[in-house]
C-alpha cells in the first residue's frame, strides 16, 4: 500500500452499500472485517414497529456492542511499530463508532439524550479513531430501492422520510468531522460490487486522499 492505513471505517445511511463495500476492501487489503451485528440487536425490528417506544433500547444497545466490539478487536492485536501501538492487521469495519451520535439526535428525546451522552462519554476514550473514513452518500429513492433489494423483513415499511432526515444528519455530522480523513462518495451512479472498474477508481480515491474531506463523484454511465 502506498499509504500506512491500518483502520478504515465505511459510513453512510441505511442501504448505501457500507457492508458490501467493507468486504470488498478487506478483501483487497487481506484485512480483518468488521462487520455490525445488526440482526443482534434484540429492540431492533420492535424500533421499526413503534419508533418511539424502543429508541432509547435500541440505542443504547447499539452504542454498548459496538464498543465491545471495536475494543475486543483492537485489544487482540496491537503491535508496537516505531514506539506506537497499531493494529498488527489492517482492520476494515462497517461503521464508524462515532456514528451512533447520529441515531441518538435523531431518535431520542432530550431526557434519553442527556443519559445516552452519560454512557457514550464513559466509553468512547476507548475507541481509537479510523486512519480513513469512507462516508458513502445516495438518494433516499435509491436507498429505497437498495434496502427492498436485501430483503431484511423489519425494514420493509421504512418511512423515506426518516431516511431524508437521517441522511440530513449524516451530512450535518461529517461536514464538521476532523478526526480523520474522510472520503466522501456519491454513490448514485455507482457499482462497485458488480462493476471492478467502479471499485478500482474509489481504490484509487481512498489511497490518494490523505487530509480533510475530499468528495469523489464519478461520472458513471448508470442512472
Amino acid at each position: 500500500m502506498e499509504r500506512q492505513l491500518r483502520y478504515i471505517a465505511v459510513e453512510g445511511p441505511i442501504g448505501v452499500g457500507k457492508t458490501a463495500l467493507a468486504e470488498l476492501l478487506a478483501r483487497r487489503l487481506q484485512a480483518r472485517l468488521v462487520l455490525e451485528g445488526v440482526g443482534e440487536n434484540p429492540f431492533l425490528e420492535k424500533f421499526y414497529r413503534d419508533m418511539r417506544g424502543y429508541a432509547f433500547q435500541t440505542q443504547l444497545f447499539f452504542l454498548l456492542s459496538r464498543y465491545r466490539q471495536l475494543r475486543e478487536t483492537f485489544q487482540t492485536q496491537m503491535v508496537v511499530v516505531g514506539g506506537a501501538l497499531v493494529p498488527g492487521q489492517v482492520v476494515v469495519s462497517d461503521y464508524l463508532f462515532e456514528k451512533d451520535r447520529i441515531f441518538a439526535t435523531l431518535n431520542l428525546t432530550d431526557d434519553e439524550l442527556s443519559l445516552y451522552y452519560r454512557v457514550y462519554d464513559l466509553v468512547k476514550q476507548d475507541v481509537p479513531q479510523p486512519d480513513m473514513v469512507i462516508y458513502l452518500q445516495a438518494r433516499v429513492d435509491i436507498l429505497l430501492a437498495r434496502i427492498k433489494q436485501r430483503g431484511r423483513k423489519f425494514e420493509e415499511n421504512i418511512d423515506p422520510e426518516y431516511l431524508k432526515n437521517l441522511s440530513n444528519f449524516y451530512n450535518s455530522f461529517f461536514l464538521h468531522y476532523e478526526a480523520a480523513p474522510v472520503l466522501i462518495v456519491n454513490t448514485d451512479r455507482l457499482d462497485f460490487v458488480g462493476t471492478s472498474e467502479d471499485f478500482e477508481g474509489l481504490f484509487r480515491a481512498m489511497l490518494e486522499h490523505e487530509k480533510g474531506r475530499r468528495f469523489y463523484s464519478p461520472r458513471g454511465r448508470r442512472k
